[in-house]
Parts: structure tokens; sequence; C-alpha cells
């Protein structure tokens, strides 16, 4: 998973993740990473128009964002 949120910060590209919150909720995000470090990341989210920081033990899946097409 590092690899693949180190080269998003390089390149900009959008990952979309599960995250689940410290209260247990559990949201789907497409976000443009900013930073990591060894326990979290930064990153602008769509999602949510904002800022935020995520942890990095909360995240369920991570994958190159990819859009999708309707009618397709």
């Amino acid at each position: 998973m590092k690899g693949l949120l180190m080269r998003a910060v390089e390149s900009g590209e959008r990952l979309e993740m599960i995250y689940m919150s410290a209260k247990g909720d559990i949201s789907q995000r497409v976000i443009k990473m900013l930073n990591v470090n060894s326990d979290s990341l930064k990153a602008y989210c769509y999602t949510r128009k904002q800022f935020r920081t995520f942890k990095l033990d909360n995240i369920l899946s991570i994958v190159p964002f990819r859009q999708h097409r309707r009618g397709a």
C-alpha cells in the first residue's frame, strides 16, 4: 500500500478508498494525496470537499481511481 501512496503523491493521481472512521462508520472516498508518513496520510477529499488526515490503519481498501462511465 505504501508504494501506491508514494506514487500517488508524486504523480497527483486520484485514489479511491474505503475508510473506517474512529466511530466505525465506513465510507467510500476519492482523494488526491498530499503526503504520507508512518501512520497517516494527508489528502484532499473530493467526497467531503475538504483537506483531511486519514489513519493508515483505518484504510480498508485503496486503489487508483477510475472514472465510472454511465451507459457503457
